[in-house]
């Protein structure tokens, strides 16, 4: 399939963009979405997955509003955060430039007047995130009796977040008779049963659902001790001049905000994205590291998602990905469009069971590598593991500790000392010897 399926005037901005043939996911989606049918779709980033649903609903779109004089609010696209959104009404403006087609981004960090002025009006498509759009629905604002189509993306993260409930109230505010897409990363039982719930007799679209990362991406594991990560990371980033756009991953947004300052204190120019950056915050540190006055992104899971950004250079894994698919998000932010990149993984005694799981997932096993010139710690990383081993036995105990266990032994007031304290005990007796 080519893309001469889609409305022509669809056809000429895809063609401005370059894009001559469709990915695999695109073309298995696209036929089935310009039917009417309802979709799911599995694949991950960088599939182009998002030209997959929004091409062929403003295809449908185009035809159905020429023969329309009166215009409302006709595709809902839900997405899990705030930069996914940008992202995706990025792409549907851009697609949608040779038609009259209006759309608008809902979600948190910005004002509701203009958001509301724009739901009101009845705009073709809105994309969204479930709390503000709720928030904004449940007072008042927005009609959705006219929705032809909804789109539930990147859901298997909707469902870690908490986003569900949610969802199931604004779809109840939605006509039962709508087509619905759904994409996810992965196929659980869980995202499985959203299926059931949100789609009417939909066709599966599965592109390799243990997708490997691009090619292009140069990937590889640095092994260090967890006290020496920012002295490694640092190391790197002085020592070589190719590390010139770097976004670095951590775990949570406190940690995220003090790697940030810790780099510019040691003269590296940096900046964090996170859940508590506000929205202004958030798209100057972007548009910084887009025109390169920062060197290093910092960014946690959620904050990276839909971030598109041309020339990263080195994607670094400070933190080890908490789910092995976060890994393939994360290292897909460079290596984009056919251009090279990098992906550095660091990992601790503590990561070696995530990072087999991780290497299982990818079919690769990752190249282990050290930085010339680094003083690591001279004891081998084997041999902090094993400290580790006696917590692991005590979390077995499904039921909790048993009432005989250590942890729960009531101390002892007499009988037979606890090995190693028979010292302690001789000193407490000698006094009743004296009183005797």
């Amino acid at each position: 399939m080519s893309f001469n399926l889609l409305h022509e005037r669809i056809q000429k901005a895809v063609a401005d963009t370059g894009y001559s043939k469709p990915t695999p996911i695109q073309e298995r989606a696209i036929p089935r979405v310009l039917k009417g049918a309802d979709v799911i779709g599995i694949a991950q980033t960088g599939t182009g997955k998002t030209a997959a649903f929004t091409l062929p609903l403003l295809s449908n779109l185009v035809e159905r509003t020429e023969a329309k004089e009166e215009r409302c609010t006709r595709v809902l696209i839900i997405a899990p955060t705030r930069e996914l959104v940008s992202q995706i009404h990025d792409n549907v403006r851009a697609y949608a430039k040779y038609t009259n087609l209006r759309t608008a981004a809902i979600h948190g960090g910005i004002s509701d007047k203009g958001q509301i002025e724009k739901l009101n009006s009845g705009v073709d498509i809105i994309i969204a995130t479930p709390g503000r759009l709720l928030d904004l629905t449940e007072s008042g604002h927005g009609n959705f009796s006219q929705i032809e189509a909804l789109v539930l993306d990147e859901a298997d993260r909707m469902l870690d977040m908490g986003f569900i409930p949610d969802i199931r109230t604004i779809c109840k505010r939605l006509p039962k008779s709508r087509q619905t897409l759904l994409f996810s990363a992965t196929f659980s039982p869980q995202i499985e049963a959203l299926t059931k719930e949100f789609l009417n007799s939909p066709s599966l679209v599965e592109v390799d659902r243990r997708a490997n990362p691009a090619e292009t991406i140069t990937q590889s594991i640095y092994e260090v001790f967890e006290h020496q990560k920012f002295e490694l990371l640092a190391h790197l980033l002085e020592s070589s001049h190719h590390f010139y756009a770097v976004m670095v991953f951590a775990r949570t947004r406190e940690g995220c905000e003090e790697l940030a300052t810790a780099l510019r204190a040691a003269k590296i120019s940096a900046e964090a994205i996170h859940g508590d950056k506000k929205q202004g915050q958030r798209r100057k540190a972007l548009r910084d590291f887009k025109e390169g006055k920062i060197r290093v992104l910092v960014a946690t899971d959620v904050a990276a998602r839909g971030i598109d950004i041309e020339g990263v250079t080195h994607v670094i894994n400070y933190d080890f990905p908490e789910h092995s698919e976060d890994y393939i998000h994360r290292i897909g932010r460079t290596g984009r469009a056919e251009a090279e990149g990098e992906a550095i993984t660091f990992t601790t005694p503590a990561n070696q069971l995530a990072l087999r799981k991780l290497e299982k997932l990818i079919r690769v096993t990752l190249p282990r590598k050290k930085a010339p010139g680094f003083a690591y710690d001279k004891e081998p990383i084997q041999e902090e593991a094993p400290a580790r081993k006696p917590e692991k036995k005590e979390k077995k105990d499904y039921f909790g500790p048993s009432k005989f266990s250590q942890k729960n032994k009531p101390q002892q007031r007499g009988g037979k000392a606890k090995p190693g304290r028979r010292k302690p005990a001789a000193k407490k007796s000698a006094p009743r010897r004296k009183k005797r």
